[in-house]
């Protein structure tokens, strides 16, 4: 097909513009005056939309919330939503970050496959179906959000405020086949205040500070914890980390002061949609101190708490909420923060439950459970299950794309992921991760295959040509 030619036409424009988005850290950070998620997200978004005009189309800037690159023509608007922004890159790479280094066939970064290399792919899509001289009977907006990964979304609420919304669409920040459902997603903090302790309820290691994770949908890769040591308990200490590394097969470190140590815990990171694909760095660390001699202390009584009713799991079955349905499955339950001192102490959590409960079904649960100890839930953001049916129009016609361009069949599946789909009726997520492949969004040495960005390329030049017919 001549989209196909027209697409490897492009393959090192498609690569280099990959590199550059790649190079800006575009995590979010202080606002600045016309940047709401920070100077350098600012300075990503100008540069997609900048390559998106240099490749002729229409672009805007929504204040730099977010911006759109469109084309064609027509009352009725095909959405593909990317996203531009990236959770921190995190310990422990081989290749640089932000470097957008070209190794053995893939392109490494930040970004790479979550959610810059497809953004790119969706952009060089849209410029090869407009190449080939189809008709556009709807207009195809390339919707550029900046504040995807804090589950806020602020970026889409200001835009939608100021721009039409699509008919339907897709967005290309998941997996292939189609992802017609989304579990619901739920973002709380559990907290608890701690009374002062009096010097004589302390017969034992008194916590002074825990710290770990970067965000709540990310498994942290790595939490530390300061315990002032009352009396002579090193040995004690050294033993159950050496226990904790050998025995349990964990990964600590200790250093040992004169009245204090400081344990780290070091797990693998993942995306918080797939918990079970990485080692939590807060929940081993929560295992290894709740097996020391510690105070009687509400500090104490709010890690038992969490080692009880968390610990390790992935699924929420200890804390009353482990559900399912045969739509989605069964619902994931993520550990991604911590924050604790001698004052308070707080942990992030990041749960995503099946297309047919609600969150209301989910939050009755952990009221009950958690007032009992006296810890509060905190409500954060959240966001409404996804549900696609199969016979929608899109479906059928991304379906016979799929099917076409690879030759394997183009199942409808679920996640526990939450997309841009999300924004707008009608939408699916759509790639890029092909079925089989390595999953490394979130990950360290997060990259995409050059030759999968290649075929997600000519995958939705294909499909914009069928939309827009």
């Amino acid at each position: 097909m001549e989209i196909d030619k027209t697409v490897e036409s492009m393959k090192n424009d498609i690569i280099a513009d990959v590199q550059d988005i790649i190079s800006y850290k575009s995590i979010e950070s202080k606002p600045e005056p016309g940047a709401p998620f920070g100077i350098e997200m600012r300075r990503c978004l100008e540069r997609t939309l900048e390559i998106c005009k240099k490749l002729g189309f229409r672009t805007e800037n929504f204040d730099g919330y977010a911006g759109h690159a469109e084309y064609g023509e027509g009352d009725e608007i095909i959405g593909i939503l990317v996203h531009v922004d990236v959770v921190p890159e995190g310990s422990g790479w081989s290749h640089e970050p932000y470097g957008g280094e070209v190794y053995d066939g893939k392109i490494f970064g930040r970004g790479t496959i979550d959610d810059k290399g497809p953004a790119i792919a969706a952009i060089y899509g849209l410029k090869a179906a407009m190449d080939s001289g189809v008709k556009f009977n709807r207009r195809v907006r390339i919707i550029i959000g900046c504040d995807e990964e804090s589950g806020r979304w602020g970026c889409m609420k200001h835009y939608f405020k100021h721009a039409e919304t699509p008919m339907c669409g897709f967005s290309p920040d998941a997996d292939f086949p189609i992802i017609n459902s989304e579990m619901g997603i739920i973002i709380l903090k559990l907290e608890k205040e701690f009374e002062q302790n009096k010097e004589s309820q302390c017969g034992g290691l008194r916590i002074k500070s825990i710290k770990g994770g970067n965000k709540v949908n990310m498994v942290p890769d790595y939490c530390e914890c300061e315990l002032e040591v009352k009396k002579d308990f090193t040995d004690r200490i050294i033993k159950t980390v050496e226990y904790m590394n050998k025995e349990e097969d964990k990964s600590f470190e200790l250093e040992m002061h004169d009245d204090r140590c400081i344990i780290k815990s070091y797990g693998v990171s993942a995306h918080g949609a797939t918990p079970d694909k990485g080692v939590n760095a807060i929940s081993q660390l929560i295992s290894c101190i709740c097996k020391l001699p510690l105070c009687t202390s509400a500090q104490t009584d709010y890690i038992n708490f969490l080692e009880s009713h968390i610990g390790m799991e992935t699924d929420g079955k200890s804390f009353g909420v482990a559900m399912s349905d045969e739509v989605s499955g069964k619902l994931i339950f993520n550990l991604g923060t911590i924050d604790m001192n001698e004052k308070k102490g707080s942990v992030g959590i990041n749960i995503r439950y099946p297309v047919t409960k609600s969150g209301n079904d989910v939050y009755d649960i952990l009221r009950k459970k958690s007032s009992d100890a006296g810890v509060k839930v905190i409500e954060g953001d959240g966001k409404d299950p996804l549900y696609v049916p199969a016979d929608n129009f899109m479906i059928n016609i991304l379906q016979k794309v799929y099917e076409d361009a690879t030759g394997q069949k183009a199942n409808l599946i679920s996640i526990g992921g939450g997309t841009y789909a999300r924004a707008i009726k009608n939408a699916v997520a759509f790639g890029p991760l092909f079925p089989g492949k390595e999953e490394t969004a979130h990950q360290k040495n997060e990259y995409i295959e050059i030759d999968d960005l290649m075929m997600c390329t000519k995958i939705y030049a294909k499909a914009i040509y069928e939309l827009v017919k």
